[in-house]
């Protein structure tokens, strides 16, 4: 049983390594015809690292001739298609300025703007990544009007601005949650003041309300009433704006109470 076992073994591993010299002596040898082939095959068979590597060495003997912005461009795809998008962005947007006339030079800003919005990060990361992401998409969009990947672009830019709304909210929201209420109210208020269709609006404005409450509720009396006027302020830029909001019942019911601390502060004074 052993003895088949270990003939079986020895077959995978000559056949490997007579694969591996063939891929090699095509690789590195002189023949661009073997190597254009061999590149194609392998990128068929969607061995992606193995093709980018073979259309890398294809990319300097194909240079200046009729195959020279295809070799380019499937050296970009190969590389996007295997996951290497910091490679794939260099390698597609080298293409995009070398051959602007190529017919896959659409495709080939497109996949760049793709391997830039996969090099983005979480919202709570750095967002540099994503503001140079979403400025060549705007570019994009601007340059390209009618494009079929218009949708797609668009897409994409809805999620990472949304990821920038969320990181401004929840920025903000952290001073409310480090119960520092006066920072909290002042720095929920400029996130809409920077930006006031935030997707995030009605949250904003609701932990701006509770931030002025919380922090009237805090003060020394003699601060209370015109803090507590701020609230009243806040929860009316609310409940006028989402009527139906779900917060609208939590907020009726202290603008209730503030009411009568109001009214009981009037009657004293």
């Amino acid at each position: 049983m052993r003895k088949p076992l270990f003939l079986a073994v020895m077959s995978a591993l000559l056949l490997l390594a007579s694969c591996k010299t063939q891929y090699d002596t095509i690789l590195y040898g002189n023949d661009t015809d073997a190597k254009y082939q061999l590149a194609f095959q392998l990128f068929e068979a969607k061995r992606y690292a193995k093709a980018a590597e073979v259309f890398e060495a294809l990319s300097m003997a194909t240079r200046g001739t009729p195959q020279d912005d295809t070799v380019q461009f499937y050296w970009g795809l190969s590389n996007y298609r295997y996951g290497d998008y910091v490679t794939a962005e260099s390698n597609l947007n080298q293409f995009v300025n070398t051959f602007p006339l190529s017919p896959f030079n659409e495709e080939a800003k497109f996949l760049r703007l793709d391997c830039l919005y996969h090099s983005t990060y979480r919202y709570e990361l750095d967002p540099m990544p994503t503001y140079r992401a979403l400025s060549e998409m705007k570019i994009f969009q601007a340059e390209n009007p009618t494009s079929q990947y218009r949708q797609d672009v668009e897409r994409m830019m809805d999620d990472l601005n949304n990821r920038l709304e969320l990181k401004a909210y929840k920025g903000a929201y952290l001073y409310y949650h480090m119960e520092d209420y006066q920072a909290a109210h002042y720095a929920l208020k400029n996130v809409l003041k920077e930006n006031a269709d935030n997707r995030y609006r009605e949250e904003i404005l609701y932990y701006t309300a509770m931030s002025a409450y919380k922090y009237a509720l805090n003060s020394v009396p003699d601060k209370q009433r015109e803090r507590y006027l701020v609230f009243v302020d806040d929860y009316f830029n609310l409940v006028s704006e989402y009527p139906e909001s779900k917060y609208a019942k939590e907020l009726d019911g202290l603008y209730k109470k503030v009411q009568k601390i109001l009214k009981k502060d009037n009657e004293n004074g």
